[in-house]
């Protein structure tokens, strides 16, 4: 009896205790802030119908998104027909990641095209941009600030990426000023996305690269490879070839910054902050 009694009044005094700390912790401001429910909605779009390289960034691309959401951070939804997704039900989301490929019919192209018009987010990853003179999207062209594909290197190798944008903005948050990136092919584009004056460019290939390749190789020019067109709440990032590009922590920090960056630019206001 003594023992049980004993044991009932620690209990108590330790839950005074913690209540007494969760109250000094609120006047002095808590360093966390625990969602109690996800905190936005997010669509990951890809296609198993692209070149297998291709295929295989978006499948691990998959993972890494879901592992971002462990403890269920947020709604996550993955789909492998952009083209069926209705403007309706686009603009239920505050992201769409594509990661290797956009919208190809006219009805998908019209709902994506609202979506973003509208307000919505984008995290484009390499193959997703690409378009040349047989796309046939010219809305497209000038979201991504103009360029369309002009070269590439190959096969896929490491490169030195350097920073454009100063190292407080918040894609770059933690970042080095360069780094070498994990192999991939490099997507040059003319003209270059840093002419048109809507685009910041936040990383580019760095000069040093040059020539980059072996079998194709890119001699020179200005190339960029992480931007956003300031009209609208996106990124592009060119990293997305092979399975090796979710293997590096500088590139997969930048990664996550610029989703939560998106995110955090949504209408409703930032999520991360409820």
């Amino acid at each position: 009896m003594v023992r049980g009694f004993v044991f009932v009044i620690t209990f108590l005094v330790l839950a005074v205790l913690e209540v007494g700390a969760q109250v000094q912790a609120s006047e002095e401001g808590y360093s966390a802030n625990y969602a109690r429910e996800p905190r936005f909605r997010a669509l990951v779009a890809y296609t198993d119908r692209a070149e297998t390289a291709h295929v295989e960034f978006a499948e691990q691309g998959v993972e890494f998104f879901r592992r971002l959401n462990y403890g269920d951070g947020f709604y996550l939804d993955v789909t492998t027909r952009i083209d069926s997704c209705t403007y309706d039900q686009l603009k239920g989301y505050d992201v769409v990641v594509m990661l290797n490929g956009s919208p190809s019919t006219a009805a998908g192209r019209e709902a994506f095209e609202r979506y973003m018009e509208g307000g919505g987010g984008w995290v484009g990853f390499h193959a997703a941009a690409y378009n040349d003179a047989r796309t046939g999207w010219p809305w497209f062209v000038k979201f991504l600030g103009g360029g369309v594909f002009h070269a590439n290197n190959w096969p896929p190798q490491p490169a030195k990426l350097t920073m454009d944008a100063p190292l407080s903005h918040p894609v770059l948050r933690g970042l080095p000023a360069a780094f070498v990136a994990p192999e991939s092919e490099w997507y040059q584009w003319s003209p270059s996305p840093r002419l048109s004056p809507d685009v910041e460019v936040l990383v580019s290939l760095s000069d040093d690269n040059y020539p980059i390749g072996i079998k194709d190789v890119v001699n020179w020019g200005d190339f960029p490879v992480v931007w956003t067109n300031t009209k609208y709440r996106m990124v592009y990032l060119n990293m997305g070839h092979g399975d090796l590009e979710f293997f590096d922590a500088t590139q997969k920090l930048l990664f996550v910054n610029a989703f939560r960056w998106v995110v955090s630019r949504s209408p409703g206001g930032d999520p991360f902050l409820k």
